[in-house]
């Protein structure tokens, strides 16, 4: 791609887009930048890169630009099938997400992680595994668009990205040297209209494997066991319930094929689906040779990620726990597993287009002993767990009402956990800042 010599229009500026955007600048690349969404952060994005050359298109204006531009470079948050990336398809043009269009900019080797759940928990560990003898960096859907990285990569570096289904619809010629594919569940419905559409795009990210690389694949999952037809790349499998080629459990003890790596015990996380992403990491580390001595090393001294079942404060014996990450019900059931004792369960947000009938289903045989329900999908989610037989429940008209509802229906010696099983985009800007709020809330209750 000769980039001074082409004209790119970049929809939307998010971190990606404006990274992308900033890149683009650089390299003396034609740069328009068009944004739906207005927002402080966003605002401030747009001042900065109209000052330093590039031009804002307004809507009514966008038609025109999309015939002049050669390149669509689209951020995560805009679907395949926004009326303007229809309009670009249809006068011929490329469109590219951001992270493929950087990716096409590097020569270091990429290990791509996706899946339902556990991707960013799974990126965090193998760093810690793998940055005792290799240096690393982590890329994508983590937080640090691709695009912002190019020019600062080391030759010998390795770079771990995280990729999510919104980076995968507009992803064609990627091809990573190891692809983790950890689980695939009901999720991002509402944008992928149906599984068999959300399950194609996670497969897409093995389409252009060779015999030269590699797939870790989680042999307990139906749907991802299933990625094996037709696959060129090398095997490597994971699995909690019987011997594989790859990493295993086995009496509470952990192997890599026969070599036996370290027991459950050592694990500093929560819950089985954590012993899930630690069989994938060391999966991942083995294949780029790291010995097991850093990889027992750098999981022993890994302490989870923000917003991961992450216990935050204890008050008068109640302990709080933000699992603001928990997005969809698969990941908020594997929250309420992980905790011991009672739970008052704060859930709720942006609908997501799943049903809540096997969560209900879940809490109802669970330490959950109340629930409170806010945001948008809370009288859908009162209407399901009505339907399943679960009525201790507490519907509340804000988020910050709701924790101090938890609060008080909490016990001593119980446990009070956010973990909505929602999106966070009713009432904020993402899950992180939820998150956040939770804990500032948290706080103020200590006071």
């Amino acid at each position: 791609m000769y980039i001074e010599k082409q004209k790119f229009l970049v929809f939307g500026i998010s971190k990606s887009g404006y990274s992308a955007s900033k890149f683009l600048l650089q390299k003396k690349a034609t740069c328009y930048i068009y944004e739906e969404i207005f927002v402080g952060r966003v605002n401030t994005a747009i001042e900065e890169l109209v000052l330093n050359g590039a031009m804002l298109v307004k809507k009514e204006d966008i038609d025109e630009v999309l015939k002049e531009i050669d390149v669509l470079i689209i951020s995560p948050g805009v679907p395949i099938n926004h009326q303007v990336c229809i309009k670009a398809k249809g006068l011929g043009k490329r469109i590219i997400g951001e992270f493929e269009f950087g990716s096409l900019f590097i020569k270091n080797p990429f290990i791509a992680i996706t899946g339902t759940n556990g991707k960013t928990t799974t990126c965090y560990l193998l760093k810690s595994m793998m940055e005792k003898e290799r240096k690393v960096t982590l890329l994508g859907n983590v937080g640090t668009p691709i695009t912002s990285a190019i020019d600062s990569l080391l030759e010998d570096e390795i770079v771990i990205a995280e990729i999510s289904s919104f980076q995968l619809e507009t992803m064609n010629a990627f091809m990573p040297h190891i692809t983790c594919i950890l689980n695939i569940k009901p999720d991002h419905l509402e944008r992928h209209y149906t599984m068999d559409n959300y399950v194609f795009l996670k497969r897409k990210l093995l389409k252009n494997s060779r015999e030269s690389e590699y797939a870790v694949l989680n042999y307990d999952d139906e749907i991802v066991k299933e990625f094996e037809e037709n696959l060129s790349a090398k095997k490597v499998w994971i699995s909690l319930k019987e011997k594989v080629d790859g990493a295993y459990l086995l009496e509470d003890k952990i192997f890599y094929f026969d070599e036996f790596i370290t027991t459950v015990d050592k694990i500093p996380l929560k819950g089985l689906h954590n012993v899930q992403n630690v069989l994938a990491s060391i999966c991942m580390a083995k294949i780029m040779g790291i010995s097991t001595d850093a990889i027992v090393s750098g999981l022993c001294e890994f302490k989870g990620v923000k917003h991961r079942i992450e216990e935050i404060a204890k008050i008068k014996e109640i302990t709080f726990f933000n699992d603001s990450k928990a997005t969809n019900t698969s990941s908020t059931i594997s929250a309420i597993k992980s905790i011991k004792g009672p739970i008052v369960l704060i859930l709720g947000g942006k609908e997501k287009g799943e049903k809540y009938d096997l969560l209900f289903k879940e809490i109802k045989s669970s330490f959950v002993t109340n629930v409170v329900l806010t945001g948008e999908s809370k009288l859908n989610m009162l209407e399901t767990a009505i339907s399943q037989g679960y009525t201790n429940l507490t519907v509340s008209d804000n988020f910050d009402n709701a924790v101090k509802i938890a609060y008080l229906l909490a016990n001593k010696g119980e446990n009070v956990l956010l973990s909505p099983a929602c999106a966070s985009f009713d009432a904020f800007e993402n899950y992180e800042a939820r998150g956040e709020r939770f804990c500032e809330i948290v706080k103020s209750l200590k006071e």
